[in-house]
Formats: structure tokens, C-alpha cells, sequence
């Protein structure tokens, strides 16, 4: 079909209202500690009632997508989200707050599954490898300005005399006092609102699947589930998003415990920097894997992950603010990387394999949790130790993966050639 750019740049826009609903919470959670008086443990619900979303959602996900199609299911995702925000806007309490997180938590995972492939018909075939990376980057970057939204917010919430327009007056009205950081759900309310209205007078193209986006029947998750390879790549993505919101959760609150500063200035940017040094580190990683063999790369980036988590724990002030940002960079093609080598492992059934990895997002729920619950019994630096047996199960990917399909380097690409020279 031929490019619609209105649809491309919508797409853009959806990757970004993603990202930026999806990684605030490590920004907010010491406020939200604060109000109402949470324990580690309770605090790690916060996230875990977001990304149990994804396991529950994202294989259901692909079937309403297959039968409503892309404009429905998108339309239901952001109005789910919009009532996930709105519920607890209106009624800010903790346990109101789980269900919130989980209704915007499905609303994502509904997205996610159906962005994809509608990426791939609107821009093109040709181009979706160049699209892909560049949705990326506009992910990562909803990431890095979220805390700085958020951080301007509540100061202007928090000081009347800065609270001199007509926005800010009226969410200062309807945002209880003390609570300055719920107003970040007003806002989401109104993102969701916009982008609900966007979806409806849009026109969408018809999307043909390709065999790799299909979701499959559950005797064929089934029968995969009983593979090595499944369950081993199912154990890597659970890590890898268990490390990256096992860090960015708790540390504006480690910054906080032991080193003293505010949530709300340095604990916000050191949060957004992270986020920002994952999408830069992208960009490396993009250049190292036209050079490396995939597993080196993945070799390189986890054990500098592991060396600059020691640096961020037991550092001083000055480690601390520079070591998460790098954590960040070193995390930054992990995640593509385990993704690419799980699908490069089996011969067949990948769109479901790839709802079945989606679905190991959990990790992100899981691992914040029981950071939590450590920091309960022994401290949030004994609890965020947890990320190294995160970090060394990724660590241990790079020795043991054995892909089908090697990824393309410059220097197999010459090596190819001499041997076509050759015969």
C-alpha cells in the first residue's frame, strides 16, 4: 500500500504515549511511599500490578487484535487507560491505585501487540527495519522527558505563586493537597482522552499478518512451552525487564536512603537520564552489531552492567548520579538482543513465540517486588543485590545461546564473499 505519513507520524505519537505512561512510576514512587505510608513491599505492588498486566494481557492481546482488528483494539487500549487514570485521579488511594495501574497496564499491552505489524503495512515493508528503530528512539525518549513533565508538575503544584496560569490553577483545585504527584494522572487522563479521539477519526489500512505475527493456538503455545529454548529465552526476558525496572523503580529512592536527595529534582533526573543513556546506547549497539557476532555484544554490554551496578551500590554521591544513568547505556540492547536470539532459535510458530516472550514482561512486576520485600528485611542495598543474579542469568545467555541464523556483520559479509570468489 502506499505510505500514509498522517497514519506514520500517528504511530510515532503511540509509541511515545506508551513510554511515557509506562516509566513514571520510577519517578513517583517515593512520593507516592510517602502519602500513604507504604512498606517495601507495598511499594513493589506498584509496579507489579502494571506488569502483571503484560502476562495476563498479551497473548489474549493477539487474538482481539486478529478478530477486531488494529482501529477498535487501539480505540479499547487508550480508553482503558483513560479509565485506569481517571479512577484513581479521582480517587487517590492505594488500593484504587493497584487497579488503576493494572487498567492502564492492559490498555498498553493491548497497544504493543497491535502497533507492530500496523507499523510495518503504513510505512512500508521496505522501510519497517528503519521505522522500527526510530519508534524506538521516540520510546526512549518519552522515557527521558516523562520525569521532567512530572518534576516541573508538582514544583509548580507544590509553590502557589508559580501557579499562575489557568492549567495549573485547575489541577492544583482538583489535585488534593499534599498529593501534588497525582496530577500526573490528570494529565495521563488527558493524553489517553486525545489519543482515544485520534484513533476514532483515523483511518486505518487493512493489516495481512505475516506468519510471524500470527498468534497460535493454545495447544501450539502449549507444545513450545515444552521446549528448552522457550523456557530458557522466557527465563532471559523475564530478567532483563526485571533488571530494567528492578533499577528504575527504586532509584530515586536510593538516592533518596542513602544519599540524601530529593525525589523530585535529582532522584526525577537521575531516572530520566537513565532512560535517556538506554536510548543512547541503542545507537552503539546498532554499530557494534554490524561488527560483533551478537553474543559478544550481549557479552560486553552485561558484564559492564554488573561492574557499574557495584559502582552505583557502594559508591559515594557523585558514583551513584553517573553510575544509573550508565546502567541505562548498558542495558540498552538487551533487550533486542535476547528477542532476536530467541526467534533465531526455533524454525517455526514465532508469532506465537513472540506473545509467549511478551508475556515474560512480567519480570517487570516480579523483580521491583521482591526488591521490596528485601528492603523490608535488610535494606533496599541487600534487596537491589537481587539484580545481579538478573544481570549474571543475561550474562550466561551470551555463552549459551545457539541461534539458527547468525546476525549479518561486515565481517562475515567479506568472508562470504571470498568463499563466492572462491567456487
Amino acid at each position: 500500500m502506499k505510505r500514509s505519513y498522517y497514519l506514520l507520524i500517528l504511530i510515532f505519537l503511540v509509541f511515545f504515549v506508551i513510554s511515557f505512561l509506562t516509566n513514571i512510576l520510577g519517578s513517583i514512587n517515593p512520593n507516592v511511599s510517602d502519602s500513604f505510608d507504604l512498606s517495601g513491599a507495598m511499594t513493589g505492588l506498584l509496579p507489579f500490578s502494571f506488569f502483571i498486566a503484560y502476562a495476563l494481557m498479551s497473548i489474549p492481546a493477539g487474538v482481539l487484535v486478529q478478530k477486531y482488528r488494529e482501529k477498535v483494539s487501539m480505540t479499547a487500549a487508550f480508553l482503558t487507560a483513560m479509565l485506569g487514570a481517571l479512577l484513581f485521579a479521582f480517587n487517590p488511594i492505594y488500593p484504587v491505585f493497584l487497579c488503576s495501574l493494572f487498567l492502564i497496564g492492559s490498555g498498553m499491552a493491548l497497544l504493543q501487540v497491535a502497533i507492530n505489524p500496523l507499523l510495518r503495512v503504513t510505512g512500508g515493508e521496505e522501510h519497517f527495519a528503519f521505522n522500527s528503530v526510530l519508534a524506538q528512539l521516540i520510546f526512549g525518549s518519552a522515557s527521558y522527558f516523562s520525569p521532567f513533565v512530572y518534576s516541573s508538575l508538582v514544583s509548580h503544584l507544590e509553590e502557589p505563586e508559580r501557579t499562575g496560569n489557568f492549567p495549573f490553577t485547575l489541577l492544583s483545585s482538583i489535585t488534593p493537597h499534599g498529593f501534588s504527584w497525582v496530577s500526573i494522572y490528570w494529565l495521563f487522563a488527558m493524553i489517553t482522552f486525545i489519543m482515544t479521539m485520534l484513533m476514532l477519526v483515523s483511518r486505518f489500512p487493512k493489516v495481512d499478518r505475516k506468519d510471524d505475527e500470527i498468534t497460535g493456538t493454545w495447544d501450539i503455545h502449549l507444545r513450545l512451552f515444552r521446549l528448552k529454548p522457550v523456557l530458557l529465552y522466557f527465563g532471559g526476558i523475564f530478567a532483563y525487564v526485571g533488571t530494567e525496572q528492578g533499577i528504575a523503580n527504586w532509584i530515586s529512592e536510593f538516592l533518596r536512603t542513602y544519599h540524601g536527595l530529593q525525589p523530585e529534582a535529582q532522584g526525577a533526573s537521575t531516572v530520566a537520564w537513565f532512560w535517556g543513556m538506554l536510548t543512547i546506547g541503542c545507537l552503539l549497539g546498532l554499530v557494534l552489531l554490524r561488527i560483533l557476532d551478537i553474543k559478544i555484544v550481549l557479552r560486553i554490554f552485561s558484564s559492564a552492567a554488573i561492574i557499574t551496578l557495584v559502582i552505583a551500590l557502594s559508591g559515594n554521591t557523585t558514583m551513584a548520579l553517573w553510575s544509573f544513568p550508565a546502567l541505562g547505556f548498558c542495558l540498552s540492547v538487551m533487550w533486542s538482543i535476547i528477542f532476536s536470539l530467541a526467534l533465531n532459535s526455533i524454525r517455526e510458530y514465532h508469532g506465537t513465540f513472540s506473545g509467549i516472550l511478551c508475556t515474560a514482561i512480567a519480570g517487570g512486576a516480579v523483580i521491583p517486588l521482591l526488591i521490596g520485600q528485601l528492603k523490608d528485611m535488610a535494606g533496599l542495598k541487600t534487596g537491589m543485590l537481587l539484580l545481579f543474579i538478573t544481570l549474571g542469568y543475561i550474562l550466561s545467555i551470551s555463552f549459551w545461546a545457539k541461534p539458527l541464523v547468525k546476525n549479518y556483520t561486515i565481517i562475515r559479509d567479506k568472508e562470504r564473499g571470498t568463499r563466492d570468489k572462491q567456487v
